[in-house]
């Protein structure tokens, strides 16, 4: 019924190649683009055509639905090599597909470490069901001491590289690791975390974050390379990386919905799966990171999607690891709380979700036009639904939305001119 899909390499990237096919013409009718009701023809993986047609070919109904591109993640970790009983490349990309996500990077703490080029061909070769785009780690063995070959890492393709939850803390180690990146093209992540000042892991203070972001910043300025900011959650940040462009650092910063959505109280609430780093703030937090997801001092909302198995999460909360899922609940938390209730507008939320990750990352943003690659959304923006984690296609659970009502969610997800029907998550 559908195309016959195969998957190739090519200058390091796996991509989906649609041959000729069975079905050379699939019309979704009917549907709602920029607030218009009408037709988008894909033939063979490109969108031929928008608009009205009486054309017989295979024909999806799309009545009611809106038409979106679909989305690009820049911070998500898929747990293989070494974690393949939290996540696994297919699963972690399989929830990414019923989330509307076509791209994803996905973060190098995995066993062993991806710091070399073996590692990162081994995720190229495996993934599946949306593009996986490996980020390489900026020591070796996320120690902080030995800087990887970024050149190398530059030739096989990758285009970003973080230590991610283990933060460079030699000053001068981070500066030189920061001007490889510029030499070579790289996106340089940051997770800023001071250790220092932190005494507790279950009392991980604001300072902890701020205070590293000021220090990440400077060495951004210092040395130009183009630097990203990972998970804001503190009001101190914003105003830190809001002052950094204005004075012309070469930076960008990403939130996540459960720093728009919840406080720290969720995990008294909800206990473990309501714990991640940085942690849940307070609602002038949650003010601060909505203000600069408003003015653009937040470029992008990423998931920081984090599966942990639900043995890993049950115990005491002072041993439990940190971190949610997000994949799947990423546009529905968004869209409901930041579009329906009037701080933004959709195209708002399609910039944070699709223009900025891509832009900044270096990949060709999605669009629906005729001409482009059919990587877009159908998406159901007026039915509320309660989300069910054991729904979920990600092979862990711990999400702190289990039973929380949501609005808006992917119900096809086609790439490539690839038609993907979504699960339901309710």
């Amino acid at each position: 019924m559908f195309r016959i899909i195969s998957t190739i390499l090519t200058n390091s990237f796996s991509y989906v190649k649609i041959t000729e096919s069975v079905v050379k013409k699939v019309i979704y009718k009917n549907i709602i683009i920029n607030g218009f009701t009408n037709d988008i023809v894909v033939r063979n993986g490109i969108i031929e055509k928008i608009g009205k047609t009486d054309e017989k070919d295979e024909i999806t109904d799309c009545s009611n639905l809106t038409a979106l591109p679909a989305f690009t993640d820049l911070h998500v970790h898929l747990r293989d090599p070494g974690f393949e009983y939290k996540e696994t490349v297919y699963t972690g990309t399989l929830a990414a597909r019923n989330g509307g996500f076509s791209d994803v990077f996905c973060m190098p703490n995995t066993k062993p470490v991806c710091d070399n080029i073996e590692i990162v061909r081994y995720i190229l070769e495996k993934q599946a069901n949306v593009n996986v785009h490996p980020i390489g780690a900026v020591t070796k063995g996320q120690k902080g001491i030995d800087i990887c070959d970024f050149a190398a890492y530059r030739d096989a393709g990758v285009l970003a590289v973080s230590d991610d939850g283990m933060p460079v803390a030699d000053d001068d180690v981070l500066e030189k690791a920061m001007i490889s990146a510029k030499k070579n093209g790289l996106l340089f992540i940051c997770h800023c975390e001071n250790r220092s000042v932190i005494k507790d892991r279950l009392n991980i203070p604001s300072e902890a974050e701020f205070s590293d972001v000021i220090r990440v910043l400077h060495a951004a300025a210092k040395t130009g390379a183009k630097v990203h900011i990972a998970h804001v959650s503190t009001k101190e940040s914003v105003a830190a990386i809001r002052a950094a462009k204005r004075a012309g650092t070469d930076v960008s910063a990403e939130t996540c919905p459960h720093y728009f959505t919840l406080t720290a109280d969720a995990v008294e609430k909800i206990g473990a799966n309501a714990m991640m780093n940085p942690p849940l703030r307070f609602e002038e937090d949650i003010y601060a990171v909505t203000e600069g997801l408003c003015d653009g001092t937040l470029d992008m909302i990423s998931t920081d999607h984090a599966p942990h198995s639900a043995e890993e999460k049950a115990v005491e909360k002072k041993l439990a690891p940190f971190g949610i899922t997000g994949l799947e609940t990423s546009f529905p938390l968004s869209y409901t709380n930041l579009v329906k209730t009037g701080i933004i507008t959709l195209g708002d939320l399609l910039r944070l979700m699709n223009d900025s990750p891509c832009e900044r990352a270096g990949i060709k943003k999605n669009e629906i036009k005729e001409g482009c690659e059919a990587n877009f959304i159908v998406a159901d923006l007026s039915s509320s639904f309660i989300f069910k984690k054991e729904k979920s296609l990600s092979k862990s659970k711990n999400t702190p939305f289990d039973g929380v009502e949501m609005t808006g969610r992917a119900v096809y997800t086609i790439l490539k001119g690839e038609l993907f029907k979504c699960q339901p998550i309710f």
